[in-house]
């Protein structure tokens, strides 16, 4: 455990913040799995709606630095690829 106060206060910060992304990162990979899984089953207007769902949650992630933002870009990319071979 640190010694010093500013290490503490950082290391409380720290915890805070990574329940936070964990959080968010689980969020955001239940709604990649919800296009996914609509494409998977070929339901076409699920996974257009699931992909404008994934868009924002993406975009806000790579905004918020849960998540880079070429990963997010990369995603939503492949997603978007996948909902248009439909």
């Amino acid at each position: 455990m640190a010694n010093i106060k500013s290490a503490i206060k950082r290391a409380r910060q720290n915890t805070k913040r990574n329940e936070l992304k964990s959080s968010q990162r689980a969020a955001t990979r239940t709604a990649i799995k919800k296009v996914e899984n609509a494409v998977a089953s070929a339901d076409k207007d699920a996974a257009i709606n699931a992909f404008k769902n994934v868009e924002k949650t993406l975009d806000s992630m790579a905004n918020k630095g849960v998540l880079h933002k070429n990963k997010a870009a990369r995603t939503k990319s492949r997603l978007n690829k996948q909902v248009k071979a439909l």
